[in-house]
This record gives structure tokens, C-alpha cells and sequence, in this order.
């Protein structure tokens, strides 16, 4: 009996086609190469113990590769004990895949030592820069959609898969400007992207509530749009809300906060069109403790198993 969250070998993981030079790129050895179809929780510190001594039920732990880039220590004894029993999603935030310089080669490196080290089944990063020169900013910011930023952001896509060994999934941004810039559409952006690096893609539900407010889109006509077929997990999150300077609702995508009611709803709507997929429930501030947490993963696994429960359904009636 697998022990919870941890999914049963599925087989050698797939090569990873670079399209632009014509060779793949093969993984590294990984006897569970995906995650499984269920909601996981960001891992945080406070947690460690709980998690270690009640070995609760959940589908994955997600785990920020910045905060584990140290050689050793707690952090990393932790996690050790953890990946024995759970799937874990290695997620980064800085290495600055949109940034009109070059990636960071030591930063590459220490990523591809975590992946080696701790075999995660998942590895994403987001659409965004963070650095310009030598200078480093502490936060995701957002990047016209031009042929020319199209080109770069494949290029670095394309290194960091040939770096870490592994395919990448790149998540759509929270945004709260749009650029005069801009001649592509955010979808067209991301698809092209995926379809010429080979890069899947993390689908974040509560950016694409947050933008769409932000920016008076419909969000179910967002994802009926998004090439579904490419996306290797979701992400779900509450979010802040305020007035701008004309008065306009804004949404901040805050992380500090239960899921929302229109979020959640967006998810289901999302599964509609993807089936089901491994779901990330994010909290990065104002942690609580653990059994709140727990309780928003039983909230997504529920939505997950509805929509794995209707399409049974339908493939019942059809044969």
C-alpha cells in the first residue's frame, strides 16, 4: 500500500524534446515521474514536525528551491525525512527566466543539484523577471509580450531544461499593467512558448481571477483559451482586494489567505477542460496552522474527485 501522496512507479520518465537544436534531454532517473491527481500544501518550517509524526493525507508537498539551496542543516534534514513518504513539487522564484540578461549559471547549478538531490516529480518557475545587470529585486514582475521577449524567454527556458535535466513548467503571471508594447496576446505568449521550448505549463487559477479583474477580462474565457493540454498543475490561492486610484476593484495576489469562493469555482471550471491535476493550494503569508491548511487541500481534492467522478460517469454511459 503506497504510503499518502506518494504515487506508485510509473515508468522511465519521458525524453525532453528540445525543438529549436533537435535533441532531447533525458531526465534524471525518477521512479515516480508525476505527481499524483490530488491537492498538495506549500511545506513550511512550522510544519516539519507534524507532518513527520502524523504523516497526514495529502497528495504532495510543494517546496521553494530558494529556501533550500544551503549544503545541509534542519532544512534539508527535514526534507529528506519528508521525501521518503510524499511526492514533492520543486518550485523556483528567482531565477529570472524573463529577464532581458542572461540566466544566472551558478544559480542553474545549484537548481540542478536540488533536482538530483531530491528527485521531485514536478519542477516549475514562473513567467517574470527579477534581475537586471547585477541587481536583484525581490519580487515577480511582469514582461511585455513582443516577438523579441518571446524569443529570450524561450531561449532561457530552453537552457534551464538543458541544465536541470528535466522538463519545466512555467506558470502565467498575476498582473496589474499591461504594456503599450505588447503584439501578443498572454495565451498566444505562453503557448508558443511551450510549443517551441517543450515546456509545460503551471496553470495558477487565482492569477487568472486576479488579472481578469484587474484588467475587466472574463476569466472562463481565459481558460476555455489556455492550452490545457500542456498543464502539469495548478496552483490555487486567496488573494487581497482594494480600490485603485479611480476606484476600480484590485485584486493582489497575496497568498495570505484561504482560497476564494470565485477561485475555487474557477478551478472546477478549469478541471471541465483539463480533467484532473495535481492542485497546489498556496499560503506563503500569515501561515496558519497546519489543520487549516489541510482543510483547503480536502476542499480541492473534493472538486478534483468530482470531475474525476463525472467523466466515469460519462465514459460509463458511452461504452
Amino acid at each position: 500500500m503506497p504510503l499518502p501522496g506518494r504515487p506508485e512507479p510509473t515508468g522511465p520518465p519521458r525524453p525532453l524534446l528540445n525543438h529549436r537544436e533537435g535533441h532531447a534531454v533525458i531526465a534524471s532517473a525518477n521512479r515516480h515521474a508525476c505527481l499524483p491527481s490530488r491537492a498538495g500544501l506549500s511545506l513550511k518550517p512550522e510544519h516539519y514536525t507534524h507532518i513527520l509524526e502524523q504523516r497526514p493525507d495529502i497528495g504532495f508537498f510543494e517546496v521553494h528551491a530558494e529556501n533550500y539551496m544551503g549544503a545541509g542543516g534542519p532544512p534539508h534534514r527535514f526534507l529528506e525525512a519528508i521525501a521518503e513518504h510524499y511526492a514533492l513539487s520543486l518550485h523556483g522564484v528567482g531565477l529570472s527566466i524573463g529577464s532581458a540578461g542572461p540566466l544566472d549559471k551558478a544559480h542553474l547549478r545549484r537548481l540542478r543539484g536540488l533536482v538530483d538531490r531530491y528527485q521531485p516529480q514536478s519542477f516549475s518557475e514562473h513567467l517574470a523577471w527579477s534581475t537586471h545587470d547585477t541587481g536583484f529585486l525581490n519580487d515577480l514582475l511582469p514582461l511585455p509580450y513582443t516577438p523579441e521577449t518571446l524569443a529570450r524567454v524561450i531561449d532561457h527556458v530552453d537552457e534551464a531544461q538543458q541544465a536541470i535535466g528535466r522538463q519545466l513548467l512555467l506558470e502565467n503571471p498575476s498582473t496589474y499593467v499591461l504594456f503599450e508594447e505588447s503584439t501578443i496576446d498572454e495565451i498566444d505568449f505562453l503557448e508558443a512558448i511551450a510549443e517551441r521550448s517543450g515546456c509545460g505549463l503551471l496553470l495558477d487559477v487565482n492569477n487568472v481571477v486576479v488579472s481578469t479583474v484587474n484588467h475587466r477580462l472574463d476569466a472562463e474565457a481565459y481558460i476555455d483559451r489556455f492550452p490545457v493540454g500542456r498543464v502539469g498543475e495548478i496552483h490555487l490561492a486567496g488573494y487581497d482586494e482594494t480600490v485603485d486610484g479611480a476606484g476600480d476593484r484590485l485584486l493582489i495576489d497575496a497568498h495570505g489567505s484561504p482560497v476564494k469562493t470565485d477561485v475555487m469555482a474557477l478551478h472546477r471550471h478549469t478541471l471541465s477542460r483539463t480533467g484532473p491535476v495535481p492542485t497546489l493550494i498556496e499560503w506563503d503569508n500569515d501561515v496558519p496552522d497546519f489543520a487549516t491548511l489541510q482543510a483547503e487541500a480536502i476542499k480541492a481534492d473534493a472538486v478534483i474527485a468530482a470531475e474525476a467522478a463525472r467523466r466515469n460517469s460519462l465514459s460509463t454511459k458511452a461504452a
